[in-house]
């Protein structure tokens, strides 16, 4: 069974940067899609971004050009750089590769 590992959120004010790691154990990272996603209090849960196995992207459209999601294969790792964060940015952060969802990290971004 895959587990997942997130780390790297904490408090920032806005305009600040972060960046989350998640590390995945298992032989299967290197040929799977890894997702961030993102919740909110009181609010569903989001996807944020994806990264392929071919280290293309996608991001959700409140993201574009802030948020950068990149895969280092050798460690099991999947990133997501986050920098002018804003408020609306806050929530708990969750990797995902297929089924598999980590533990969280939180993310709170101070105005």
């Amino acid at each position: 069974q895959v587990q997942l590992v997130e780390s790297g959120g904490g408090l920032v004010q806005a305009g600040g940067s972060l960046r989350l790691s998640c590390v995945a154990s298992g032989s299967i990272f290197s040929s799977n899609a890894m997702y961030w996603h993102r919740q909110a209090p009181g609010k569903l849960r989001e996807w944020v971004a994806t990264i392929f196995s071919d280290k293309s992207t996608n991001y959700q459209d409140s993201v574009k050009g802030r948020f950068t999601i990149s895969r280092d294969n050798a460690k099991n790792t999947v990133y997501l750089q986050m920098n002018s964060l804003k408020p609306e940015d806050a929530g708990v952060y969750y990797c995902r590769l297929g089924p598999n969802w980590g533990q969280g990290t939180q993310v709170t971004v101070s105005s």
